[in-house]
């Protein structure tokens, strides 16, 4: 057990490590000056050229490269090549709000997607059924983004029940939480369904019911826990891709969150918030893979013996 924990540790550690080159590469491969791009075309030879060794541009690459490594292990992201002040409040501010979205967001899925992927594998043939089936079939298709436009032309601008954007209250947070909960409830109730499904025709399910055990006995000890192992899978991609959608999201919804950060400090060419902005949402997005692995341990008994 305490193996394949470490074994899941070094293998998040290694791919933090080449995740940050490569993210640190990719940015340094980007034609023209940043210095001379965050001051402006007017700007002076000595103007970008105290700009570009306060902020480290002059060192050595490889230096550059563990300097920004070693200031996010100590909570130092770096100075904005745009505003040039500390980042590190404003990032943290910023990944509180996007964390809060994106994991309501998914927790809100769960709760839709587990009770009507459990009746559509059990009446996927009545009336009921086939209108669960179908309306996740069209929540699949239909990109996050335009389902907040659609919310916002109906409970905003038509209803005027809730706000059409900002941040800071429940109300707020109703409409782009709904605009991704929809899409990624539709994709966790087939998901869900399909195992469930596949759970309920095994052997052991038919002998438990030979045995005299209720459908809803068998469902909820064991059907359920055994289905778990492809759902969590599943909500681990999920968690990741909510992640990026959460980017199209804030802007629609004009949330500060880390999506919002991100796509101005792209079009600053801040090169600084860039880099750590991706960083960040690259972590968030590795910690999951590392829970759902760890997660397959806690729920698959035998998963722990061969541990």
């Amino acid at each position: 057990m305490i193996r394949t924990v470490c074994a899941h540790l070094l293998r998040f550690v290694l791919l933090l490590a080449g995740a940050s080159l490569i993210i640190f590469i990719l940015l340094r491969a980007v034609s023209g000056d940043p210095a001379r791009v965050a001051l402006g075309v007017s700007a002076t030879d000595e103007a970008v050229a105290e700009l570009t060794s306060r902020l480290g541009l002059d060192k050595p690459l490889p230096v550059q490269y563990f300097d920004w490594v070693g200031g996010l292990f100590h909570g130092d992201f770096g100075i904005s090549m745009a505003s040039g002040k500390e980042i590190t409040e404003t990032v943290l501010e910023r990944a509180g709000v996007s964390l809060a979205l994106t994991l309501t967001a998914m927790a809100v899925s769960l709760a839709v997607a587990v009770p009507l992927g459990v009746y559509l594998a059990q009446r996927s043939h009545s009336p009921g059924g086939v209108i669960v089936g179908g309306l996740a079939q069209v929540g699949i298709i239909v990109p996050s983004f335009l389902v907040g436009i659609a919310l916002v032309a109906l409970f905003s601008v038509r209803l005027g029940w809730l706000p059409a954007n900002g941040w800071g209250s429940p109300a707020h947070a109703v409409l782009p939480v709904a605009s991704l909960a929809l899409v990624q409830a539709s994709i966790l109730t087939r998901y869900v369904a399909a195992a469930v499904r596949e759970e309920m025709g095994k052997d052991y399910i038919r002998t438990g019911r030979a045995q005299g055990a209720s459908i809803g006995n068998v469902l909820f000890t064991s059907a359920l826990r055994n289905a778990a192992l492809p759902v969590i899978t599943v909500v681990g991609v999920q968690l990741a891709s909510l992640v990026v959608g959460a980017v199209v999201i804030e802007r629609v919804f004009t949330i500060p969150g880390l999506g919002t950060m991100l796509l101005d400090a792209v079009g600053n060419r801040d090169l600084a918030t860039v880099q750590t902005v991706m960083m960040l949402i690259v972590a968030f997005t590795l910690v999951v893979n590392l829970v759902v692995d760890l997660a397959y341990t806690v729920v698959d008994p035998r998963i722990r013996r061969r541990a």
